[in-house]
């Protein structure tokens, strides 16, 4: 179900204006995620739980992005988050990841994990690469067979600067 309350308009005269809802959709997401070729595993290393989603949709209701906040091992994560290829470079990762943390600081978190494929983008939003034994165990990568041979993911970290 998609919320009917609009969280964010975002408009770009050159292609329209992108509506951002809360939803929980997790299937919905969950494909349009692995379209956009983030691999989605149906059997998590540990529990999950999903906080809150959002999609953004363009000015016809079709999916154009989507993030998803998880909260695993005690830590807040993003399970997922894409950006259709031709609306990339327009903000739109930022905006969905603006919201995601504006949620994580509501509920008195400071940190958010996430494994990322395009870390130089994560790391204009703050976030930094971190070792492995410094985070919890939420991603499936180390069992995948490509890990570190031909996929090379990088596990990082946003930290809350307000908070310290």
């Amino acid at each position: 179900m998609i919320s009917k309350e609009r969280i964010e308009e975002i408009f770009n005269s050159r292609r329209g204006s992108i509506n951002i809802y809360e939803t929980d959709d997790m299937d919905t997401l969950n494909n349009f995620f692995e379209e956009n070729l983030l691999e989605i595993s149906e059997e998590d290393p540990v529990e999950t739980s999903v906080v809150k989603a959002w999609r953004a949709d363009d000015e016809n209701g079709n999916l154009v992005g989507g993030v998803c906040l998880a909260f695993r091992e005690g830590e807040y994560i993003i399970d997922g988050i894409a950006i259709k290829d031709n609306l990339r470079g327009m903000r739109l990762g930022e905006k969905l990841l603006d919201i995601a943390t504006a949620e994580v600081r509501k509920r008195g978190g400071s940190k958010i994990f996430l494994v990322a494929k395009a870390p130089e983008f994560f790391k204009t939003q703050g976030y930094i690469i971190v070792d492995e034994s410094q985070a919890p165990l939420f991603y499936e990568c180390a069992g995948c067979e490509q890990y570190k041979v031909s996929c090379f993911p990088e596990i990082m970290r946003w930290e809350d600067k307000e908070d310290a």
